[in-house]
Order: structure tokens, then C-alpha cells, then sequence
């Protein structure tokens, strides 16, 4: 196939920088009336609610502030967390705990004081009062919804992340443990063996996977998320081992339903169903890292170019990320997937930074 890559890092750095410019630009116009469980009105769109596509958002700012030293990213963390913290943070639950991963990046790297009570609070929060299902995984509550009995990917990618990374700068095995049981747990319930790909969610009530749907963001919060654990922390020998080759088979599975356009479509198996850009985003990112880690062979970089390619297209003049689809609850069929509507957010504009950002190092100067 005859595709353009970037062929200078100049090209990636002025994406970049837009995608920044757009995450930041976000607000909320009314379109999703969520209210939380507490009354409150629910926002997954601006850059300043406290939710977890806004933690997503703080992830791909940390990282390229940890990568490429950008101070004006390191700015916007340091601004960012003043403020809410300030302002009063919000009740503990799974997707809450977005935010204080890259909380926790930022603390890692400046021991600055401010930072540290938070951190501690919360990640003891979790171990002492989080629900858990009857398998020890915790339950995927949100500041929404209850959801009871079930498991879902996305915890491993909001909650777990947090505990290995906080866990690994505070020197607390305590949490990096948890950190890797909930990455088993969820492997368990959640990997289809057939396959190497990852459902959606599980219930314990009626133990099954619901619509066993392989949602590509799903997909790819697990290939990016066991990447990043791996590299955030130090893990028991066998749990790595174990988690690498989850993540390897996943990747090679992943790369067989890659579309023509570099893309992969919101239900990875199904043709049918819109290409998604959050979830390329990601999986590019992963299939790039992976590659310079030494995980996969050349198909790997190639299918991450790909991926970049197609991120690249849908970057607005604004630089809002567009072909995102909006947060996705548990769907009871696979046409609910097919269904869930196009909207910019912190987390398309993230995971497109993350995949921006690794790029870098696969381009000349």
C-alpha cells in the first residue's frame, strides 16, 4: 500500500499542538443531560469537570510533558489540579480516579507537597471503601450509575493505572499488588481465549458477557493500559509475563480487522459498525510502543502508521478530534454500539495525543 507518513517531526509536533489547543477549547453545550446520583449535573465534555474523559485528557498532557519536556503541558497539570483541589474533589468512584493518574505522573517527577495528601487519600480510599464484585474485581461504579456485579474494561484503564502508578513512586506494593490482581481478574472474566480479544464488560448476575461485544475503545483501553502498566511500575515476573503475552496475542488479533483506512471500526469484528478514532488512537499508540519495546515485528509499526495516518485525518482546523464516539455504557445488544453518537471529547483528544506522541519516536528529526 502506498501511504504518506509524516515525513518530518515538525508535521507531528504542529498536530500536536492543535490537539492540546483543542482538548483545552471543550465545553459542554447541552446536548447530554446526565445528572450524577448525587443531584448534580454530569459533564463529560469540558476540560474543567473532574470525570474520566477529562482524566483521560490529563494522561496525554502528562505524557507529553514526560516525553518531550513541554513546559506549557506541565503548566496547564500544575493549573489544573490547583484549581480543583481548591475547589473541593469530587466522591470516589471508579471513573473519578481517572484524574489522579496523571496526578500521580506529576507528583512522581516533582514531590511537589500539594500533590502528595490527594494522592494518598484517594488510593487508600479505593483499597478501604471501593465495591467490589465476588470475584474481588472492582465493580464498576460511576458517579451515574450502579452497577452491580459487573466488571468492565475500562476499570483496568481509569482505576488500576492509578494504583500501579501512585503505588510504584510511593513505594507502596500494596497498591502495585492490587494493581496487577485487578489486571488478572479482569483478563479472566473479560478475554475471549478464542480469539485474544477483550468483551466489554461481565455480570455476575446470570454470569455472562452481556452482548460480547469486542468494542474497539474497550480493546484499546487494554492494549494501551497493559503497555503502560508494564512501564509504570515493577510487577511480579510471572504477572508480567503472563499480561505480555495477553496484550501481544490481543494486538495480533487487532491487526487482522484493521480497515483499509488505517482505522477500526467501534465494534472491531463487525464491518458494519462506524470506523472510531479514539479507539485507532489508541491501538496505533500501542502497536508503536509495542514495536519499539521489542513486542511485535515490523507489521506492528506499520499498523501503528496506519493508525496515525487516519488520527491525523480527522484532526479539525480547531483541532477538535473528530469520528469519536460519545462515553458508552454497557449495551445489552450490538446494535446499541452501532448506535452511540459522534462527539468530540477529552478522551478522543487524548488518546489521539498519546498516539501523536509515541509517533515521535518512530519519524526522522
Amino acid at each position: 500500500m502506498n501511504m504518506h507518513f509524516p515525513a518530518r517531526r515538525a508535521e507531528l509536533e504542529q498536530a500536536i499542538s492543535k490537539t492540546v489547543q483543542g482538548l483545552r477549547s471543550l465545553r459542554h453545550e447541552g446536548q447530554f443531560d446526565e445528572p450524577n446520583l448525587d443531584g448534580t449535573a454530569g459533564d463529560y465534555i469540558s476540560f474543567e469537570s473532574w470525570e474520566w474523559p477529562q482524566g483521560v485528557g490529563l494522561y496525554g498532557l502528562a505524557q507529553l510533558w514526560l516525553q518531550t519536556g513541554d513546559a506549557d503541558a506541565r503548566a496547564t497539570l500544575e493549573d489544573w489540579y490547583a484549581r480543583q483541589i481548591e475547589r473541593g474533589l469530587p466522591r470516589r468512584n471508579v471513573n473519578t480516579t481517572a484524574p489522579m493518574l496523571a496526578l500521580s505522573l506529576l507528583w512522581r517527577e516533582t514531590r511537589d507537597p500539594r500533590w502528595e495528601g490527594p494522592l494518598r487519600d484517594w488510593a487508600d480510599g479505593v483499597l478501604a471503601d471501593m465495591p467490589r464484585t465476588v470475584s474481588g474485581g472492582f465493580q464498576h461504579d460511576v458517579s451515574d450509575k450502579i452497577n452491580e456485579g459487573e466488571l468492565w474494561d475500562d476499570t483496568l484503564f481509569m482505576l488500576a493505572l492509578f494504583l500501579a502508578s501512585y503505588g510504584h513512586a510511593a513505594n507502596r506494593p500494596d497498591l502495585v499488588e492490587e494493581a496487577g490482581f485487578q489486571f488478572l481478574i479482569h483478563t479472566h472474566y473479560l478475554c475471549e481465549a478464542e480469539t485474544g480479544l477483550w468483551f466489554h464488560g461481565w455480570t455476575f448476575d446470570g454470569n455472562h458477557n452481556f452482548a460480547r461485544a469486542r468494542w474497539a475503545r474497550g480493546n484499546s483501553w487494554i492494549s494501551a493500559g497493559v503497555l503502560d502498566l508494564l512501564e509504570l511500575t515493577e510487577l511480579d515476573p510471572a504477572v508480567r509475563r503472563y499480561l505480555t503475552w495477553v496484550v501481544t496475542a490481543q494486538l495480533q488479533a487487532l491487526l487482522d480487522h484493521q480497515a483499509e483506512s488505517g482505522a477500526w471500526h467501534t465494534l472491531v469484528d463487525d464491518p458494519s459498525s462506524y470506523e472510531e478514532i479514539s479507539a485507532t488512537a489508541a491501538i496505533g499508540y500501542a502497536l508503536l510502543k509495542g514495536h519499539r519495546l521489542g513486542l511485535g515485528d515490523e507489521n506492528w509499526k506499520t499498523g501503528g502508521m496506519r493508525a496515525l495516518q487516519a488520527v491525523l485525518r480527522h484532526i479539525g482546523p480547531d483541532g477538535i478530534i473528530g469520528q469519536v464516539s460519545y462515553g458508552t455504557r454497557m449495551g445489552e445488544d450490538l446494535q446499541f454500539y452501532r448506535d452511540i453518537p459522534i462527539q468530540p471529547t477529552g478522551y478522543g483528544q487524548s488518546m489521539s495525543l498519546l498516539c501523536l506522541v509515541e509517533a515521535l519516536n518512530h519519524v526522522p528529526a
